[in-house]
């Protein structure tokens, strides 16, 4: 089961309109080499969304006069603007390039510093993140945005109560922001559960378990894990850089900090989260949850987040049931009885779901994406995968990787219903 990685708003549209070409410019002809005139076309063709062109004129206009101070400035803030289109599209790396142009024209500018710092916070280069948020912090110390920002990246490399303290500071200057509310009420009930648990590593995974579980137990469980991400990241061709938290839960811890329904057997929203607690022996039951939930990881990162619900749990169930497989009865009977759930109605939430309505989502999910595997392959599937991951919707990315087949996303899932209704 996965649920979308914390709702974090994409803040990047204030901080960088604010700063965006204020200077309305009718329209101008390219110009030939006066600084001035170079200057003014390539704001302007900026401002149209030209990002390239634009810089281009900038640059060259700025390489003239290197003292310019408007010329400087303008440049820095076409590759800021830039950036934050990338940033858009969850182009994190793209974005990063643009932020670190307009930095080191202006080092001693937080904005610049906080503008890395969430992107490499999205790229989950925490170290990176780290750096750039703290200078943002040494120059601008009563950032809201900063103080956001850098919690985020402390809480997600396990340094919970100074993400705490952060987020506290950051409520000060920003009374009643929601989210920020919502992740102080999220953080200190999940604090309360795991400051108590044990700890463990493997070479891809950081793992905190409650103490009354049997440490061979974990470590087991760290193993199958290891065996997870070795398939799955040779199939789906990613092997995420960044360590993945793990964490074995009470059922009743588990219920605390996931509130999860009661028949999630598992949990991903940026750390995989387990209700084994009380078990002590690895089931093959068991190890296809782990390779499920290990397959969000791998998608989410592929698709930055931007992946329809049925997508990224047919997607975990393919591999999952190559450990455990299951009958599909709910499938079947909603088949016979023209009662199939539909498909853009799973794109989101499944928590509301009742066990034998969540049990159909869960095989329609899976028998379309078994069904896109055995019939068009794991490569469309994986550009697909990779469509989403540049802030495609999913019918632009299964269009463009079925275009061999002229099918769109409703074409996909009729043709599925029908040999669904056929078999």
């Amino acid at each position: 089961m996965t649920k979308l990685i914390r709702n974090i708003p994409c803040r990047l549209g204030c901080i960088v309109g604010v700063w965006f070409f204020l200077l309305s410019i009718a329209s101008a002809q390219p110009p030939g080499s006066d600084p001035g005139a170079q200057g003014s076309y390539g704001r302007e063709l900026v401002q149209r969304g030209e990002y390239e062109k634009g810089i281009e004129q900038l640059q060259k206009a700025y390489l003239l006069f290197p003292l310019n101070l408007a010329l400087k400035r303008n440049l820095a803030e076409a590759y800021a603007a830039y950036g934050h289109q990338h940033f858009k599209q969850k182009r994190y790396e793209q974005a990063d390039e643009n932020f670190i142009k307009a930095e080191e024209l202006y080092p001693e500018e937080a904005k610049y510093s906080l503008l890395r710092g969430i992107s490499n916070y999205h790229l989950k280069k925490y170290d990176v993140a780290r750096y750039e948020l703290e200078r943002a912090k040494t120059l601008r110390e009563d950032s809201t945005e900063v103080l956001y920002y850098l919690g985020l990246v402390q809480f997600d490399s396990d340094h919970r109560l100074e993400a705490i303290e952060l987020w506290e500071q950051a409520l000060k200057l920003s009374p009643g922001r929601s989210e920020i509310v919502e992740l102080l009420k999220k953080s200190r009930k999940e604090n309360d559960v795991e400051v108590k648990m044990d700890r463990g590593h493997s070479s891809r995974f950081d793992l905190t378990y409650d103490p009354g579980v049997d440490t061979g137990f974990a470590l087991a469980i760290l193993d199958v894990l290891e065996s997870a991400a070795n398939l799955i990241g040779a199939e789906l061709g990613l092997f995420p850089e960044a360590r993945v938290p793990v964490g074995i839960y009470k059922r009743a811890d588990y219920k605390t900090v996931t509130d999860s329904p009661d028949w999630s057997g598992g949990f991903y929203d940026g750390k995989i989260r387990l209700p084994f607690g009380a078990l002590n022996e690895i089931t093959p039951p068991m190890r296809g949850v782990l390779y499920h939930e290990y397959a969000h990881v791998v998608v989410f990162e592929m698709t930055r987040g931007n992946c329809p619900l049925w997508l990224n749990e047919g997607i975990a169930e393919m591999f999952g049931r190559t450990q455990y497989n299951r009958s599909l009865p709910e499938l079947g009977r909603a088949a016979r009885t023209g009662k199939l759930i539909e498909i853009r109605s799973l794109e989101t939430n499944f928590s509301g779901l009742s066990s034998i309505a969540a049990s159909l989502a869960y095989q329609q999910s899976y028998a379309l994406v078994k069904y896109m595997v055995a019939t068009y392959g794991w490569h469309r599937v994986r550009q697909i995968l990779a469509g989403l991951g540049k802030g495609l919707s999913f019918d632009e990315a299964a269009t463009a990787a079925l275009k061999d087949y002229n099918l769109s996303y409703d074409a996909l899932v009729n043709e599925w219903r029908t040999s669904v209704e056929r078999e």
